[in-house]
C-alpha cells in the first residue's frame, strides 16, 4: 500500500484559498461519500497549495475536493504514499489544533470500547487499544501488553510530537507503567520519516520498563518491545486460539506458529504438538512461553524450517496429524501479488488435508486483506476438492472485537479463519 519505485506524479495546480486541497477523480469521490477512508496516489488529479504557498508540506491536512469544487472532507496528506489522502474528518478545512481535539476524544472512545468489548483480567490483559481507521484515527495503532502500551505512527502527519503528546496523555491509564513508540522501519522508510524517540513517551520510573510477560486466554506469553515483529505479538488471534483449542485433539502440527500462540493453546488439550517456524529468534521467544506454562498437557517441540519445504517433506513421507493450522504471514502484500498467494494458500492447505487423518481438524488463516473472505474460502474448497476428501466448514472467524473491521474499508477486515473437519 505504500511507495512503488514509480510513482505518478501529481499536478500541482493553483493556490486555493481556503488552505491546501487535493481534488480526486469521481472513483475517489463517490468512496469518499460512502466513507471509505483512502484516497489512492492514482485518483487524485492535482494538489493545490494554500494560498502564498508553493508546495504542500508533507503530513499536511488537506481539503479533500470533487472535481466539482464540492469538499469531501480533511485528510492527512503523504507525499509517497501509495495511499496518499487519508480522511480524517467529513468536514473541510479542518486545523491541526481541531484534528488533536478530534484525536483525543476518539482515543477515549477507543479506550471506552475495550474496555467494553475486551475488558481486561487476570486471564486475559493485552488488548489492541487503538486500530487506526477503524477508530477513526488513520496511521496510529496502539498495544496493551499488560503494563506496557507500544505505539506505531505510521504516516508523515501522525509521526509528530503534537500526535505523541496527545497519546501519552490518552494511554496513562491504570496499571500503565511504560508507553513506548515501537517504530516499523520499512514503513519509515516508504514514508520517508526520520527517526523516531528513542526515550518513551511516558514511564512511571526512571528506567523505563521495556519487557513484560501478560497472558491471553489464561496463558502466560513474553513481551520484549526491543524484539519481535510489528507491535510484538498477534493479539488479533486471542480468540481464534481458544477455538482452535476446543477442536484440537491427538498429534497436532501448528505451521507458522510464530511465538507458540496456536501450538500454546493446543497443547492444553493434545497430546503431542509441533510447532513450525522458519525463525529461530521467534521459537525462542516461544520456548521461553512454553517454560512459562509448566501445567500444559501436551508434549511440545519446535521445529525451525521453511513452511512448504516441511510440508512437502511430511506429506511424501506419509506423516498423518490429528490437528493442523496454518497462520503463514500475509502472502498477498499487493494486488499483483495475488495469483502467487493464491498458489501458495492452495499448496499448503492441499497438503495439509492430505496429511489430516480421518476426522481430523484444519484451521488455517489468511491475513492478506487483498485477498476477500470468499476468495480464501474458495482457495481451501479448491484445496479441498483437489484432496478428495469431505471438509466440513465448522466455523467461519475473524479477528477479535479489539480489531474492529469498518465496513466501508474492506481491507479493514483483513484476517479469516476458517476451522474445518476433514473426513
Amino acid at each position: 500500500m505504500n511507495r512503488n519505485t514509480e510513482q505518478r506524479p501529481i499536478r500541482i495546480g493553483a493556490a486555493h484559498p481556503q488552505g491546501p486541497a487535493a481534488v480526486v477523480t469521481r472513483r475517489a469521490a463517490d468512496r469518499a461519500r460512502t466513507k471509505f477512508a483512502w484516497v489512492y496516489r492514482t485518483d487524485i488529479e492535482q494538489m493545490l497549495p494554500a494560498e502564498g504557498e508553493n508546495t504542500i508540506a508533507p503530513g499536511s491536512l488537506v481539503t479533500v475536493l470533487d472535481a466539482r469544487g464540492i469538499p469531501l472532507g480533511t485528510a492527512l496528506y503523504s507525499s509517497s504514499s501509495q495511499i496518499t489522502l487519508r480522511m480524517v474528518s467529513a468536514s473541510a478545512g479542518v486545523t491541526r489544533e481541531a484534528y488533536l481535539a478530534t484525536l483525543r476524544e476518539r482515543v477515549a472512545g477507543a479506550v471506552a470500547l475495550r474496555a467494553s468489548v475486551s475488558p481486561l483480567s487476570d486471564a486475559d490483559n493485552a488488548h489492541r487499544l487503538l486500530f487506526s481507521e477503524a477508530d477513526g484515527t488513520p496511521g496510529i495503532i496502539a498495544d496493551r501488553y499488560n503494563d506496557l502500551v507500544i505505539l506505531q505512527l505510521l504516516t508523515q502527519g501522525t509521526a509528530q510530537d503534537d500526535v505523541r503528546a496527545v497519546l501519552a496523555e490518552g494511554f496513562r491509564l491504570h496499571g500503565i507503567s511504560t508507553i513506548v513508540e515501537r517504530p516499523d522501519p520499512k514503513i519509515r522508510e516508504l514514508e520517508e520519516l526520520g527517526p523516531s524517540p528513542t526515550e518513551p513517551l511516558f514511564s512511571d520510573s526512571t528506567e523505563a520498563k521495556l519487557a513484560t510477560q501478560f497472558t491471553i486466554n489464561g496463558l502466560t506469553f513474553h513481551y520484549d518491545a526491543t524484539s519481535g515483529q510489528k507491535t510484538g505479538a498477534f493479539l488479533d488471534q486471542r480468540l481464534n486460539y481458544a477455538a482452535a483449542a476446543r477442536y484440537a485433539h491427538g498429534r497436532a502440527l501448528d505451521i507458522c506458529t510464530y511465538q507458540g500462540g496456536f501450538a500454546l493453546h493446543m497443547a492444553q488439550v493434545c497430546e503431542r504438538v509441533t510447532g513450525v517456524d522458519a525463525s529461530r529468534l521467534a521459537l525462542a521467544v516461544a520456548d521461553r512461553n512454553l517454560e512459562a506454562n509448566p501445567s500444559l498437557k501436551a508434549k511440545v517441540n519446535w521445529i525451525e524450517a521453511d513452511a512448504f519445504d516441511l510440508l512437502r517433506e511430511y506429506e511424501k513421507g506419509g506423516q498423518l496429524y490429528d490437528t493442523i493450522v496454518l497462520d503463514p504471514p500475509a502472502f498477498a502484500k499487493s494486488k499483483r501479488a495475488m495469483e502467487g498467494a493464491v498458489r501458495g494458500y492452495k499448496e499448503m492447505n492441499l497438503r495439509a488435508m492430505k496429511m489430516l487423518k480421518p476426522g481430523g481438524t484444519l484451521v488455517t488463516c489468511s491475513c492478506s486483506h487483498h485477498i476477500s473472505l470468499a476468495e480464501f474460502t474458495e482457495v481451501v474448497a479448491s484445496a479441498a476438492a483437489d484432496s478428495h476428501k469431505r471438509v466440513q466448514l465448522l466455523e467461519t472467524r475473524g479477528a477479535a472485537p479489539d480489531h474492529p473491521a469498518v465496513l466501508t474499508l474492506p481491507e479493514s477486515s483483513y484476517l479469516k479463519c476458517l476451522i474445518a473437519r476433514v473426513g
